[in-house]
């Protein structure tokens, strides 16, 4: 599991996925807010993210059992996580909880886990639904599921690249 100190270090971040020998497998991604919990999967080659689902927040035990449960089942081989910051890059008042929930996580989950900025997601994420097609009501419920996509997509340029520097190391 990644160190505290590497939440923000792709390189680390992929290199603790890569010495837990799951390197061509998929990576979760998460956007936790007070109420729900969006959730995105890429795939073993980390070129595409997908939205999955919105879990609606219940106790942080049910919501880890659940994460864990998808985490199993898809064979994840780390998590990345939007950190809400401002627009000024200091990190949002949201930060804090963000936090406390990658703590209890990782009390849980034993993978790497990678802190994303998620500046913008959810304007972005509505943006492609409503491009989509998708009518107010409908997008609703999947907002938190893309904007988990969005930020999932946005980093894994940044890790291919860290995996490709990795591997011509090695």
């Amino acid at each position: 599991m990644a160190a505290p100190d590497d939440l923000y270090d792709p390189e680390a971040f992929v290199a603790a996925i890569s010495q837990a020998g799951a390197a061509q497998r998929a990576l979760l991604g998460l956007d936790p807010g007070t109420r729900t919990i969006g959730v995105a999967i890429s795939d073993a080659g980390w070129v595409l993210a997908q939205p999955v689902e919105t879990l609606r927040r219940t106790k942080m035990a049910v919501d880890t059992g659940v994460l864990k449960a998808l985490i199993d089942k898809e064979r994840i081989a780390g998590l990345v996580i939007g950190m809400p910051y401002n627009m000024d890059g200091t990190a949002g008042p949201r930060a804090q909880s963000v936090r406390a929930f990658r703590r209890t996580l990782a009390a849980h989950i034993d993978l790497p886990m990678l802190f994303w900025d998620e500046r913008l997601s959810s304007e972005a994420a509505i943006e492609a639904l409503r491009e989509a097609g998708h009518g107010a009501g409908r997008r609703q419920g999947r907002i938190d599921a893309a904007a988990a996509a969005h930020i999932l997509s946005d980093c894994l340029p940044t890790l291919r690249q860290a995996r490709a520097c990795l591997d011509a190391k090695q």
